[in-house]
């Protein structure tokens, strides 16, 4: 390819990359026509950032505003977010991830992510699925849980993550007025731990 072809066929796939919000996988790319020629000197020139492997970003777009969720909801859309990364999504923790807390269906195989760091957690189909919510991020479909499922969550794991996270959340979410006692408890009793988790709420909820 000349110098023109080669300006075209890069000006066609960046059309293609706004098209379809930025950002696509390998397969995708040349699923909708783009060459793998042209694919990887648009990398090497810096027209493409690559975001992990196998995912390109067009560099002059923003910067992402969560370049690890985004990372990993594109490499393994099977997944949800729980705990802590949940948490920190929802502003309901003092901690800052040092992993990505990943819930996957229980029986999958381990993913194979160099970048960013994993926590892994097998849940049956109805905890998995269970108060699952999807928010847009950067342009990008994240599976997320929600705070009252994740909650409940970090109190079924509180012999990992620790009581605290779990109580500081409760009240984070008590003091921004969006505490459904009912609604926690729904979630409390599909992970089992409405038992662990009453005196908690009742403290909460009544001021003890």
């Amino acid at each position: 390819m000349d110098t023109a072809e080669i300006a075209q066929s890069e000006q066609l796939a960046i059309a293609i990359f706004r098209e379809h919000g930025g950002m696509l996988r390998t397969g995708e790319a040349l699923q909708f026509g783009i060459h793998p020629r042209t694919l990887y000197s648009m990398r090497d020139s810096r027209i493409l950032e690559r975001i992990s492997r196998g995912v390109y970003r067009l560099a002059d777009l923003p910067p992402l505003s969560e370049p690890d969720l985004v990372s990993v909801a594109t490499r393994i859309p099977a997944g949800v977010i729980c705990l802590i990364s949940a948490l920190a999504f929802h502003r309901l923790t003092r901690e800052i991830p040092h992993y990505v807390y990943l819930a996957l269906p229980r029986g999958d195989r381990p993913p194979r992510l160099s970048h960013p760091p994993l926590r892994v957690f097998w849940l049956s189909e109805p905890a998995l699925m269970a108060g699952v919510e999807t928010h847009t991020i950067d342009g990008v479909s994240i599976r997320i849980c929600s705070p009252a499922k994740t909650i409940a969550d970090c109190f079924k794991y509180r012999n990992k993550l620790g009581i605290g996270v779990a109580v500081e959340a409760l009240r984070m979410l008590r003091d921004r007025g969006e505490l459904d006692p009912d609604e926690i408890l729904h979630f409390a009793r599909i992970c089992r731990v409405e038992n662990v988790m009453k005196p908690y709420l009742q403290a909460l909820t009544y001021g003890l």
